[in-house]
C-alpha cells in the first residue's frame, strides 16, 4: 500500500469548522471553561489557567505530552500499513489500580507542550505518513486539544483524529468536540458503577460513560472504513474483560446492542495481566482466562454484536 495522501483522500469534519471560524469560538469557549473547569466528569471546578492545585488530572493550562508516533499495536482499521498517530498525553481523570501505564497516568513522566508545539507533533505525523492522530488519555485536555487543532489546521493538517478515552467524559467536553473529532474510541471499563469506584476510584462511571458513549454516537454513527479498511469517522468501543467479570460484560454489551447499534465496532479485549497496584486487589491479582474471555465472545454473539476487532488475540491466555 502507498502511503496516504490525506489532502487527495480525506476531508475531516473540522475543516467545515476552520472555513466559517466556529473552530477558532470553539477554542475560546474551552480556554474560559479551563478557568472552572468542567472538562471532564469528575467537574472538580479548579482554575487550571492559574493552578494544578486541586485538580484530579494535575494538569494546568498546557497538556503533558510523554511521547509520540506511529503506533502498529491499535487496531486494524486505525494502524494500517503505517500506523496510527498517536500521542499519549500524561496524567489522567481516572485512578486504576490496574493500570498498564501507570508511570504516565498516574506519576505524570512527560513534558509540557504549548498548542503550537502540540500541532506541530500532529504535522510531523501526518509528514510520517501516519493514517490518523489519536490522543491518548485526552479527557483532562480537550481545550488544549481543540487549540492545537485549530492551529494545525491551518498549517495543512487533514487527517482524522481520534479520541482515544477512558470514556469519563463530561457533556461539556464532547459538546465542545461536536464536529472536531472523527472517530472517537472509548474504553467501557465496567458495566457496574460501584466496582468502577472500587477499582477506580470515580463516581457514577457507568451512568457517565453510558451517557458519553450515547452522545459520540450520536456525533459519528457506525465506524466507516475506506477502501483499504481504514477507519475514516465512526464509533470504536474498547471493553477490557477482567478477571471474575469485575468488567461486567454483558450490562456493557447489552448498552451498546440495544440502546446504540449492533453495528458498533467492538474490540473485546483478551490482554488483560496484573499491573500496579492490581496485586492488592484480588482478583485482579491474576491473569484472564480462556474460558472467562470465550464467555465473553459468547456474550457478543448472543446479543447480536459481530462487528468485533478480529486479530489474534494474547497467548498468554491461562
Amino acid at each position: 500500500m502507498n502511503r496516504p495522501d490525506p489532502a487527495q483522500e480525506f476531508e475531516p469534519a473540522y475543516l467545515s469548522l476552520l472555513d466559517d471560524g466556529r473552530l477558532r469560538a470553539r477554542t475560546e469557549r474551552a480556554y474560559r471553561r479551563l478557568a472552572d473547569c468542567d472538562l471532564c466528569a469528575r467537574y472538580c471546578h479548579v482554575d487550571r489557567l492559574e493552578t494544578v492545585k486541586g485538580a484530579v488530572c494535575r494538569t494546568g493550562v498546557n497538556a503533558v505530552v510523554h511521547g509520540y508516533g506511529p503506533h502498529h499495536g491499535e487496531e486494524d482499521p486505525l494502524r494500517g500499513t503505517w500506523g496510527s498517530g498517536t500521542i499519549f498525553f500524561s496524567w489522567c481523570n481516572l485512578r486504576c489500580v490496574f493500570c498498564q501505564n501507570w508511570d504516565i497516568s498516574q506519576k505524570g513522566a512527560g513534558h509540557e507542550v504549548t498548542p503550537p508545539a502540540l500541532a506541530e507533533i500532529m504535522l510531523q505525523l501526518q509528514a510520517q505518513g501516519c493514517h490518523n492522530i489519536n490522543f491518548v488519555t485526552p479527557s483532562h485536555v480537550v481545550a488544549q486539544i481543540v487549540a492545537a487543532v485549530e492551529i494545525a489546521a491551518h498549517r495543512g493538517l487533514r487527517l482524522p483524529l481520534v479520541y482515544n478515552t477512558g470514556g469519563y467524559d463530561s457533556p461539556e467536553a464532547l459538546a465542545l468536540l461536536d464536529g472536531i473529532i472523527d472517530i472517537y474510541m472509548p474504553d467501557m471499563k465496567y458495566g457496574d458503577s460501584a466496582i468502577a469506584h472500587q477499582y477506580s476510584h470515580v463516581r457514577d462511571y457507568v451512568e457517565i460513560n453510558f451517557a458519553a458513549v450515547r452522545e459520540m454516537y450520536r456525533q459519528v454513527g457506525d465506524l466507516r472504513l475506506d477502501a483499504d479498511g481504514i477507519a475514516q469517522h465512526g464509533l470504536l468501543v474498547r471493553h477490557l474483560v477482567l478477571p471474575d467479570d469485575l468488567a461486567g460484560t454483558e450490562a456493557v454489551i447489552a448498552f451498546l446492542a440495544n440502546d446504540v447499534s449492533r453495528h458498533t465496532y467492538l474490540n473485546l479485549m483478551d490482554q488483560y495481566h496484573p499491573c500496579y497496584r492490581a496485586g492488592d486487589y484480588p482478583p485482579l491479582d491474576r491473569s484472564l482466562s480462556h474460558d472467562e474471555y470465550r464467555q465473553a465472545l459468547d456474550l457478543a454473539a448472543k446479543h447480536g454484536l459481530q462487528r468485533l476487532d478480529s486479530r489474534r488475540r494474547c497467548r498468554s491466555l491461562v
